[in-house]
């Protein structure tokens, strides 16, 4: 079987069938697994907004007002609450929270198609395949920052440590980089594949059957592991993609109540449930916040994508309708309202909040009013965790093409993630042949905390 065909469930439909027998958990699990917690860790948590498609950055955070207008665009550029900086009038709510943001506007790698730029921005690294060739993962790919957490970072009983919501991403196949890779699927993502914002959210699937007491449940699990012991037996070693491990996961979080609660958006206050926004990634964005809350150290959130070409950020045409109309209001609302809400519940110094996408758009606007795949310079927004808001970092040249000051690679990105949870950059992981792979290939970005 092809590691692309359990990237997302790590089980044979035979092992899927035995699970079942516990009860029902549904179509998510954790991804905990004992591990070494490093010293000094600095954050609790990191929440990752991922705008998929690539956002135009020209028409965002960089905006570039004096150019000619084939590269400034339609979108002209408001003040923000920090002197001096000026970002799209089609970002208001984040221009009140400038304070506590940072732009980074140098980002920049060499991929130039969706798979291998997602594969690049959410690993840390570019792929071991070339750009044009890589289409999904596979099971020696080395493992997205969420996954790398996960081995590295002693999970709390019954709290995952990685989470991806609301959906996986597609692009005719899975898009790479949202899976442990050779790390095993063990360390892949809780998945949850429901709408935060439909009425029946989350639809029982952390729930026990109404048949099945916590007790029955152990009374199941203790029945299997007397059936399962001859072929344990039977075996040197467990693997860690093996049932007991993933029966062990299911069972820890059918009972874990505090991951239960952070589901029940219902209890949030309808204010706050306003304030982030009525629709799928405002939801989903509030969702991560009680997802941290309740202790998950890494969580990605996946912006739009699944319902139709205008629903990502995709801007081969029309980039401007597209943005005003669709991407960028419920973006704006959500981010700041974020922002707001970590720091008013006095959890936005240890929670660190990253917002980008894979790269950037063409500086000049193409001939069907769009704009076209960028890598060579893009922006990435961050906050909390430590950053000092109020400030951009790194620059781009007077088109938004290449950076010109202060160039921040992927791989810089990775190192100061890792950096802020106290784990050194420089520490190594291994592959499936035992090949070492530091952490991270670049080094923490010191300068913006």
């Amino acid at each position: 079987m092809r590691p692309s065909q359990t990237s997302f469930h790590g089980l044979r439909r035979r092992d899927w069938m035995r699970l079942m027998g516990l009860g029902a958990v549904g179509s998510v699990w954790p991804s905990l697994l004992n591990a070494a917690v490093a010293p000094g860790i600095k954050i609790r948590s990191c929440i990752l907004i991922f705008y998929y498609g690539g956002p135009s950055h020209i028409d965002t955070w960089d905006m570039k007002p004096n150019a000619p207008k084939e590269i400034r665009g339609e979108f002209q550029s408001i003040a923000t609450n920090v002197p001096g900086i000026r970002i799209s009038e089609h970002l208001p709510t984040c221009a009140r929270v400038m304070d506590k943001l940072a732009v980074i506007r140098s980002m920049h790698h060499p991929m130039t198609n969706h798979n291998a730029a997602a594969f690049a921005t959410l690993s840390g690294r570019n792929p071991l395949k070339g750009d044009l060739e890589l289409l999904g993962n596979d099971r020696n790919d080395p493992p997205c920052l969420g996954s790398t957490l996960s081995e590295r970072l002693r999970p709390k009983p019954g709290v995952p440590n990685f989470v991806a919501l609301p959906h996986v991403m597609h692009n005719v196949v899975v898009l790479p980089g949202q899976v442990a890779g050779f790390l095993g699927s063990a360390h892949n993502p809780l998945q949850v594949n429901k709408d935060p914002n439909a009425l029946d959210f989350p639809s029982g699937e952390l729930e026990l059957p109404g048949d099945v007491s916590l007790g029955r449940l152990d009374h199941r699990a203790s029945l299997l592991r007397t059936l399962d012991a001859p072929a344990q037996l039977g075996r040197a070693h467990a693997s860690e993609d093996s049932m007991d491990v993933y029966s062990h996961k299911a069972l820890g979080l059918l009972k874990s109540g505090t991951v239960r609660s952070a589901f029940r958006l219902d209890e949030e206050d309808p204010r706050v449930r306003d304030r982030y926004g009525r629709n799928k990634h405002g939801q989903s964005v509030l969702l991560a916040r009680r997802m941290a809350e309740a202790g998950v150290p890494f969580v990605t959130v996946y912006d739009h994508q699944v319902n139709g070409q205008d629903a990502n950020w995709d801007s081969h045409a029309s980039v401007f309708p597209r943005h005003k109309e669709h991407l960028l209001p419920p973006a704006d609302r959500a981010l700041s309202a974020l922002v707001e809400d970590l720091h008013s519940r006095g959890q936005l110094d240890d929670t660190l909040v990253i917002a980008m996408g894979e790269f950037g758009r063409t500086p000049k606007i193409n001939g069907t009013a769009g704009r076209d795949h960028w890598p060579f310079c893009y922006s990435v927004i961050m906050a909390g965790g430590g950053v000092r808001g109020g400030q951009v970092f790194g620059s781009s040249d007077k088109i938004g093409g290449h950076p010109e000051t202060d160039g921040v690679t992927p791989g810089d990105l990775a190192a100061t993630l890792f950096w802020r949870f106290g784990l050194d950059p420089e520490d190594e992981i291994r592959d499936l042949t035992g090949r070492p792979y530091r952490l991270a290939e670049g080094r923490p970005i010191q300068a913006i905390f």
